[in-house]
């Protein structure tokens, strides 16, 4: 006979009325899902606050310290000043922190730096299972060819304000580990509604060499954040990243 089916792990959602926010709720509400929600927070001026969620009997909550002591793990797409808060917060109450907030500051860095002393934290500008292995890719290939040239083309719905994307940069700093030197030149663009598009090309004499990743549903990133933080839940305290997560390096 076939054990218990394990427990979702709780999280809870800090910018949950956000595009990630509302995607993350929709996803946790899966049966099969490895996470489910147990909390939205928004800001005390947002909208949606006391609202339902869609999701059973959740609503958009303005209570922090509530939220953060009811789950397992919290999950933020916020903003970098956010994140500084939040960081700080977590490591208070011991709650590991898995954060998919883009361009963040120095300070946003440093807070999680610390937070990691006393709590697992993961931070990826883009949680898709994809991007996770295209990094690892690129960095072997990077290495195995280490003079072909180099760059990187991103292209991002008009909404995005930084630029280029984390993502870009992430992947920027994997050629740079697979050989070295310095960063690769980076090529962002802002068209339409277009989710996300990441491609690296390696070119050298006569042939060229194009690793690329496209996200056509935001769901992919909801559904890869729900699964990091299942898996960040039982970690000990220090930093991770997503291939940690899939078991590659």
């Amino acid at each position: 006979m076939s054990g218990a089916e394990p427990r979702p792990t709780s999280i809870a959602i800090v910018g949950a009325a956000g595009r990630m926010g509302r995607a993350l709720l929709a996803a946790s509400a899966d049966p099969r899902a490895p996470c489910r929600a147990v909390a939205a927070l928004v800001t005390a001026d947002s909208p949606a606050a006391g609202t339902a969620t869609g999701v059973a009997d959740l609503r958009f909550t303005t209570d922090l310290a509530a939220a953060l002591w009811s789950c397992q793990v919290v999950v933020e797409f916020t903003t970098p000043r956010t994140t500084t808060v939040l960081a700080a917060r977590c490591a208070e109450i011991g709650r590991p922190l898995l954060s998919g907030t883009t361009g963040l500051d120095a300070a946003a860095q440093a807070a999680l730096d610390a937070a990691a002393s006393r709590v697992a934290v993961l931070h990826s500008p883009n949680m898709a299972l994809g991007v996770a292995v295209l990094a690892a890719l690129v960095e072997s290939a990077a290495r195995a060819l280490p003079d072909f040239a180099a760059v990187l083309d991103e292209t991002h719905h008009v909404h995005k304000k930084d630029a280029p994307s984390g993502t870009a940069l992430r992947l920027a700093e994997a050629v740079v580990a697979g050989r070295g030197g310095a960063t690769p030149p980076i090529r962002s663009e802002r068209r339409g509604e277009v989710i996300g598009d990441h491609r690296v090309t390696l070119a050298g004499p006569g042939e060229s060499l194009e690793l690329t990743h496209r996200a056509s549903d935001r769901a992919v990133f909801a559904v890869g954040a729900l699964r990091a933080a299942a898996w960040l839940a039982d970690r000990p305290a220090g930093r991770y990243r997503m291939a940690e997560v899939l078991g590659i390096r």
